[in-house]
């Protein structure tokens, strides 16, 4: 069947809930896989800074599944960003990041909360509710997120991890009876659980078995979430795309891209944004003892799983001489895990220290862990691919990864968190090398 909205605007559904682990991800994948199944045309997209979720709608989907975030994105890219991952699609489902209301900084509609983007766009939420050890007090729950924000409505109500028909029968009557319709309920199933690394889930790349996953998935959704009411519950619209804004300026015309297992951490658009300035991407892979093509202008070494593979990026020989001949000549830059491959020594979980680059003097640790975890605006200290001095941008750091010697470069900006608590200097620049821990989500003057 097609989905109601069929060649209209398309409309929008929010996949939310009280909070991380209650299985936002399992809903969101089973219904992009169910609803693609029926031949509808479905697109994806996730609220706040994530690299990982995306990857696993993305597979679900078929199409790239961008990020949305109201703290970071200005207003015209926000938009931008949004009807750009709605064009031609008959329903757009966004996951929410953590519970439906978290978020950050004082400027109401700009926290980067999932509600931001359901006031803003209109679009309803799907509430998922994890009911095991409670039934009828998840009423409760569903009754506060309803009335909780004016402009954020909850248009239905998912039950999870449902012990038995007895179990769900309890909590689904209990919300009926509080006047908000339930459209399914997804029993407790271990086997559908998506393996986890320390910042989230495996990469989607890493998992062969991610295909067979998708299918058993939207046989759950077919056969225990009313997937007709789901679609009709979507609603809000789009303007038509406008023009790409470019959310941060390319380092280069021709941009060498560090990408494989160890380096997969790049904003699709980050990359949209690039390509509509003119920009060309040549992905090479530092696992495979690849440099940079030395027909580009610029390398960019994004965040990933460096330390899972320290030992093959020590060892990759051509790869090492190449970026180390690049960088005479060109701009390199690194985020998170490629900062600290740019380092001098990169130390495993381990313990065993490998040398990495050298373009810059400092060092990590991945044995000496520590989580670092939030939004930060970074006002630059020098140009370069990032801006000029005194471009201000804002992104995130996410990382269990410690500086162990800071070396002596000359750090690369001011980072103040979302509250605009001042952070001290972060990062490093030498010659035409920088990078840092912070990754880069949208300059606020483009």
């Amino acid at each position: 069947m097609r989905g109601a909205g069929g060649g209209g605007a398309s409309r929008g559904l929010i996949v939310g809930a009280p909070r991380s682990g209650a299985g936002k991800s399992t809903v969101m994948m089973a219904l992009l896989a169910a609803l693609r199944r029926r031949g509808l045309a479905v697109a994806a997209a996730k609220s706040g800074p994530d690299y990982i979720d995306p990857a696993f709608h993305a597979a679900a989907c078929g199409r790239p599944s961008p990020n949305l975030d109201s703290w970071a994105m200005p207003d015209a890219l926000l938009s931008a960003v949004a009807a750009g991952a709605a064009a031609g699609q008959e329903i757009l489902l966004v996951e929410s990041a953590m519970g439906l209301f978290d978020g950050a900084g004082p400027v109401a509609g700009r926290q980067g909360s999932a509600a931001d983007l359901a006031a803003r766009f209109g679009w309803p939420v799907l509430l998922v509710l994890d009911v095991s050890g409670q039934s009828q007090s998840a009423a409760a729950v569903a009754r506060g997120f309803a009335t909780h924000h004016p402009a954020v409505r909850v248009a239905g109500v998912v039950l999870n991890r449902v012990g038995s028909e007895r179990h769900r029968r309890g909590a689904a009557e209990a919300i009926a009876a509080a006047g908000l319709p339930v459209h399914g309920a997804l029993p407790r199933d271990s086997g559908i659980a998506l393996p986890e690394r320390h910042l989230g889930l495996v990469q989607a790349r890493e998992m062969g078995t991610l295909p067979a996953l998708l299918e058993r998935l939207a046989d759950l959704a077919e056969a225990h979430l009313d997937l007709d009411a789901i679609l009709a519950a979507a609603g809000g619209a789009l303007p038509e795309a406008p023009a790409p804004v470019p959310a941060l300026p390319p380092p280069g015309q021709r941009i060498a891209v560090a990408e494989d297992a160890a380096f997969s951490f790049l904003y699709p658009h980050v990359v949209a944004g690039w390509q509509a300035a003119g920009a060309t991407l040549h992905p090479f892979s530092p696992l495979a003892d690849e440099p940079p093509p030395r027909d580009c202008d610029a390398c960019w070494l994004p965040g990933g799983y460096p330390e899972l593979h320290a030992g093959r990026l020590a060892a990759a020989a051509r790869f090492l001489a190449g970026l180390r001949g690049f960088a005479e000549g060109y701009p390199v830059h690194g985020e998170c895990g490629g900062y600290m491959v740019l380092g001098e020594g990169l130390e495993d979980a381990g313990g065993q220290r490998h040398a990495m680059a050298g373009l810059l003097g400092h060092a990590t640790s991945f044995a000496k862990r520590k989580m670092h975890l939030g939004y930060r605006e970074a006002r630059l200290l020098a140009g370069g691919v990032l801006g000029p001095a005194g471009a201000v941008l804002r992104g995130h750091e996410f990382h269990y990864a410690r500086l162990t010697e800071p070396g002596a470069d000359a750090p690369l900006a001011e980072l103040t968190d979302a509250q605009g608590q001042p952070l001290g200097t972060a990062g490093g620049r030498r010659g035409r090398v920088s990078g840092s821990f912070f990754h880069a989500i949208a300059r606020q003057d483009c």
